[in-house]
């Protein structure tokens, strides 16, 4: 064998072992990821990428037709999914699932089982991945990995005083953080934090819940440290906000590396790091 039919096998081998997939997707001024996909080769949807679930959905206010997608007890399995060169098969759909903005449905972690998956917001696209890729200017976080959900720990410097609080990764909350009621009662967040906004809603028994706007001062991911972060939490009779969300607003501002095994997740700031933080109306 001569030296260049060597190189060349060497480079090919080089170029599989690294091969990837890329999926590119939209980002809406409501900071929602939408994947434009191809379903069962008949229906045409833009799909919000939805970190929070494995599988995919539609919803009812959709626009365009899904009439490809056979329900059953509102689940249809074995579907099809392809976005670009990229198709992806046995994909569970759940019928009447409401979404985002300028969405027909959502597409969840599923595609990237098994996986190393990017979310790179400097691109505007998702890589799949065999092998790591380069990590340089990355930073380790651990990573929980339960019922589908991915979690990290955060710390939050309330009052001057640092409280940490793991928070499900969700992408389909446009904003900042929200924090669940168990990190929330006690803490008196309404009087530490400058508060930007309140709702109040009351269901038929005349119960209400309040939605509270704030301004976190310091939020520190890792060796990352966010400013002046937009937090929401719930006051009043009904309190129903079980976890504590990590939003796009703040998933934005890193590119993310997934391991396979969904133990630790690899954060590097993105373009959006400074951006102005999304107000919640």
């Amino acid at each position: 064998m001569n030296k260049i039919t060597a190189l060349l096998l060497f480079l090919s081998s080089f170029s599989i072992i690294n091969a990837q997939e890329i999926i590119p997707f939209r980002m809406t001024k409501y900071n929602n990821l939408i994947v434009k996909a191809q379903v069962n080769g008949k229906d045409s949807l833009d799909l919000m990428f939805m970190i929070a679930m494995e599988e995919a959905s539609v919803s009812p206010e959709r626009i365009r037709s899904a009439d490809h997608i056979l329900f059953k007890d509102g689940i249809s399995d074995g579907n099809t999914i392809t976005t670009g060169k990229n198709t992806y098969r046995d994909v569970r759909f759940f019928d009447n699932e409401l979404t985002g903005h300028e969405a027909d449905g959502k597409i969840g972690t599923g595609i990237f089982k098994g996986k190393i998956f990017k979310i790179d917001y400097d691109n505007s696209r998702f890589s799949i991945y065999e092998t790591m890729p380069d990590l340089k200017g990355y930073q380790a976080v651990p990573l929980v990995y339960r019922n589908g959900q991915l979690f990290i720990q955060a710390e939050n410097v309330i009052d001057g005083k640092p409280m940490a609080a793991d928070f499900l990764l969700q992408s389909g909350y446009s904003g900042g953080i929200i924090y669940s009621n168990a990190f929330a009662d006690g803490k008196d967040l309404d009087r530490k934090l400058k508060i930007t906004g309140e709702k109040t809603l009351r269901n038929s028994a005349g119960k209400s819940v309040v939605t509270k706007n704030g301004i976190l001062p310091v939020l520190k991911i890792g060796g990352f440290t966010l400013k002046d972060v937009s937090a929401g939490f719930f006051t009043g009779e009904l309190k129903t906000q079980k976890a504590s969300y990590l939003g796009a607003d703040v998933l934005k501002r890193f590119n993310w590396i997934f391991d396979a095994e969904r133990k630790t997740v690899y954060m590097r700031p993105s373009r959006y790091f400074m951006d102005t933080y999304f107000k919640i109306n």
